[in-house]
């Protein structure tokens, strides 16, 4: 496991950037860079599960290990959602289960640093560092409007 850093300056305030990450309708917009038409399904509170959905009935669920409103975000990965269940651990999700992502908003004037964090397993590494900062850029338009 890897652990990948992507960061972008936004000039915007953190509380603007946040509800972008995390607002339903944006969220959509700038994950639909890694899956078209992705969707999360969760309550939003800390220690809650969350679904990351693809269309399909395709995924991964998680736990949202800290959330610490317009500063911090943290997901823990647990394991993988087919035909919208979840499926126990096998072989290749023990290989990831527990990777972290992270996503942290440090205000800076009248910018704010958005820094993610993302532990990967080698196969995916070239993806995420391909397609990360394209999310992140439609993160800074859409703060930046």
């Amino acid at each position: 496991m890897e652990t990948l850093e992507f960061k972008i300056r936004i000039k915007a305030p953190a509380q603007k950037v946040w509800e972008v990450l995390w607002n339903d309708e944006t969220y959509k917009k700038w994950t639909s860079v890694f899956c078209e038409g992705s969707y999360t399904i969760s309550e939003w509170n800390e220690g809650d599960k969350i679904h990351f959905m693809s269309p399909n009935g395709e995924g991964m669920y998680s736990v949202i290990e800290t959330k610490t409103p317009n500063e911090y975000m943290a997901f823990k990965h647990i394991g993988e959602i087919k035909d919208f269940k979840e499926q126990p651990l096998n072989e290749e999700t023990k290989k990831w289960s527990g990777a972290m992502e992270t996503y942290r908003l440090i205000p800076d004037d009248e910018f704010t640093d958005l820094i993610a964090l993302v532990d990967s397993g080698e196969k995916f590494i070239d993806y995420f560092k391909e397609v990360f900062p394209k999310g992140l850029e439609v993160v800074k338009e859409l703060s930046e409007k």
